[in-house]
């Protein structure tokens, strides 16, 4: 499979083959409804779910695409994310996206032990950003769930990531461990970490992964960097395809500046739960929705056998 880019590479191989059942956690409100009509109306999605109130839903839909929609009345955001994520439960999505609900009650729907859709594993964030400063697609994780990953977390969420590169046709992951330095650090678990996870992928233990580190943000990026600190013999400087943050904080605050300062366009996705999860923010955009919708759907194409 060729690797994909871009955003619009994505949407050129979705466009009108859309099969997948799409269940959104809030429709009240007007950017998540305009998502909704531009995932049908241009094929992504064959039906949508959205739970929330009945009658401002359906004032929102065109009439053509009633058909398309399940509305489920639901009150609050705990019952609008709850009855979301058993839409999923029940098969009728293979997608799960957060509407206008807050993402503490969303996310508790979803790794609810009785009635969630947790697959046993991390869930783990991952923001995929297309900037005109980078030649191909650039990722940065964990950006949104978990604040201070463990070792054992970061080999997680690391292998989470499979079926979506494995969908943007990347065959094999350069990883970039990052920390403030090259140096490994007694006592600094960002360099320990990274030189550890970098020892484990030379021996084989995350196949169709490169992992390399510690690298500072700069060596991850530049190749001209990289050649500065001497480093101009790594597979990973300078061309990384996912960036593993030793923060939340760092992570969050590099992904936005992304979307900022980088011209970036962005789509962010949940991974290790049964489907592939949105998290967006709920001033999202339309496009950046539709974006990770676009990589929900490179996630299911990764999964296939």
């Amino acid at each position: 499979m060729t690797s994909q880019r871009s955003f619009a590479d994505l949407y050129a191989l979705a466009i009108n083959q859309g099969t997948q059942g799409l269940s959104v956690a809030g429709g009240d409100d007007p950017e998540v409804m305009k998502a909704i009509v531009a995932a049908l109306r241009d094929g992504l999605v064959g039906r949508v779910a959205v739970t929330g109130n009945a009658q401002v839903i359906k004032e929102s839909l065109p009439e053509d695409l009633l058909a398309k929609t399940e509305i489920i009345e639901a009150t609050g955001a705990v019952e609008c994310a709850t009855l979301a994520v058993e839409a999923v439960r029940t098969g009728n999505a293979g997608i799960l996206m957060k509407g206008h609900v807050d993402s503490t009650s969303y996310l508790r729907a979803i790794v609810n032990r009785d009635t969630g859709i947790r697959a046993g594993g991390v869930l783990s964030n991952v923001t995929i950003a297309e900037m005109p400063s980078y030649p191909k697609f650039l990722a940065a994780t964990d950006n949104g769930i978990i604040p201070a990953p463990t070792l054992a977390q970061k080999r997680q969420i690391i292998l989470n990531t499979a079926p979506l590169f494995r969908g943007l046709g990347v065959d094999c992951v350069k990883v970039a461990a990052l920390a403030a330095t090259e140096k490994v650090t007694v006592g600094n678990p960002a360099t320990e970490d990274a030189a550890r996870l970098a020892t484990e992928s030379s021996e084989g233990e995350f196949p169709g992964f490169i992992i390399e580190g510690p690298f500072g943000y700069d060596v991850a990026v530049s190749k001209a960097a990289a050649k500065a600190k001497k480093l101009s013999a790594s597979q990973v400087a300078g061309e990384a395809d996912l960036l593993l943050f030793p923060t939340i904080d760092a992570a969050n605050a590099v992904a936005k500046s992304w979307k900022f300062h980088g011209q970036a366009q962005t789509g962010s996705i949940v991974l290790g739960a049964q489907v592939p999860v949105l998290l967006n923010s709920r001033s999202d955009s339309v496009e950046r929705r539709i974006n990770a919708l676009l990589l929900a759907l490179a996630v299911s194409n990764g999964e296939k056998p």
